[in-house]
């Protein structure tokens, strides 16, 4: 058992750190404007000029199929990547990828939709959730009724992330009523679907600077071409799709919350109260020592999950444990982290508010904390995973 980065992962590592803070930390304080302004977190122009300054350094496509010109470096690797880019909220992803449901695409769908999505021409958002149905999939709603070669789809899906800028999405609609009500779960299949095959999409406010998405579909009319796998096989697409967001809240935190600290330990060491710095209060230094502790834990429970995903062993029950834990102890490391700095970490011109109402989210979206603990308790009683068994 080994549990150290090999040579290749700290290299990249570095080099991540590196673009991190020199292209994207920097910034911080235009996003900030520009969210408070109510425009776009960074013009989309300058997006993809980021992009292009990462591809040339050599990351593009970073879990991409090389036959697609990705670099194909795994799951553990991406684990890593992520925990980086996490140190700032600047809205940054590395481009050349595409959602792993979509290589699920017959030969004329990937031509079509994943590669152009991989190259940067289109973008896909997936769509499961509905305003009655979140975690709790038997209450979906949402139908697609056969006529002709077409499938008529009818339905409201919500929040859902990229929805707005969307080309195409993917999305779940009962095609068997029996079936569906029978088990919740089967009856239901994955639809590619245009934006100008008729779906519109509307704008969800929430209190973070996530922009979530209403999409709405009258009467929407798709070929038969356009299903995503097979004909009422979409329940184990969408469990896929899941499946892989969840570790990844977990690495996105431990990013996050790894800043913080280190924000909390510098500000510590600064603020003088009755002649002493912060910092030598048993109070402060419990808070940042429990907060340490708890990255590192997360950490390995991020690891763990990856590492599971790239040994081609089913991850599910590691993933949820590391999205539980991590998205928990980003909630309460951004929070020491605001009681650190006071009345200064209340306000905006720290970024701390920021990622306070951010952290918040993280334990609802991919699945609550509730949905999570069912989950693990769930494996566990059944005897799925054993007590003490090292998955």
């Amino acid at each position: 058992m080994h549990l150290r980065l090999t040579e290749e992962q700290k290299m990249v590592q570095k080099t991540i750190r590196r673009f991190v803070e020199k292209e994207l930390i920097p910034l911080e304080n235009e996003v900030l404007r520009n969210e408070r302004e109510g425009r776009p977190s960074l013009p989309p122009g300058k997006l993809h000029e980021l992009q292009l300054k990462a591809k040339e350094a050599g990351f593009w496509g970073i879990n991409t199929p090389e036959q697609y010109g990705g670099a194909d470096l795994g799951q553990m690797m991406m684990a890593i990547v992520l925990m980086e880019v996490s140190k700032t909220f600047v809205p940054f992803q590395f481009g050349g990828s595409a959602d792993n449901i979509l290589y699920y695409g017959n030969e004329e769908q990937k031509q079509k939709y994943l590669i152009p999505t991989i190259n940067g021409d289109k973008k896909s958002c997936f769509a499961m959730t509905e305003p009655g149905a979140g975690s709790d999939t038997r209450n979906i709603k949402m139908t697609a009724v056969k006529e002709g070669n077409e499938w008529v789809l009818n339905g409201e899906k919500t929040f859902i992330t990229g929805g707005n800028e969307a080309d195409f999405v993917m999305v779940i609609a009962i095609t068997d009523k029996e079936k569906h009500r029978a088990t919740g779960r089967d009856g239901v299949t994955c639809f590619i679907v245009d934006r100008d095959m008729g779906w519109k999409s509307e704008f969800i406010h929430t209190m973070g600077e996530w922009g979530p998405a209403g999409l709405v579909f009258d009467n929407v009319r798709v070929p038969e071409e356009n299903i995503l796998g097979e004909v009422d096989g979409g329940y184990k697409l969408g469990l896929e799709w899941i499946g892989f967001a969840r570790w990844v809240v977990g690495a996105r935190a431990i990013g996050a919350a790894e800043r913080l600290l280190q924000m909390a330990i510098d500000y510590s060491k600064e603020r003088i109260t009755f002649g002493k710095p912060i910092a030598e209060r048993q109070a402060i230094q419990w808070m940042i020592a429990d907060s340490a502790v708890e990255i590192e834990a997360a950490r390995w429970l991020v690891l763990n999950a990856a590492y599971t995903l790239d040994a081609g062993e089913d991850n599910r029950h590691m993933a949820s444990m590391a999205k539980l834990y991590g998205s928990n102890m980003g909630n309460r490391v951004v929070d020491r982290v605001m009681q650190i700095h006071g009345g200064m970490g209340y306000t905006r011109e720290l970024p701390i508010e920021r990622w306070y109402r951010e952290a918040r989210l993280w334990r609802i979206y991919d699945g609550t904390d509730e949905i999570q603990r069912m989950i693990i308790a769930r494996d566990l009683l059944k005897g799925h995973v054993k007590i003490g068994q090292f998955v």
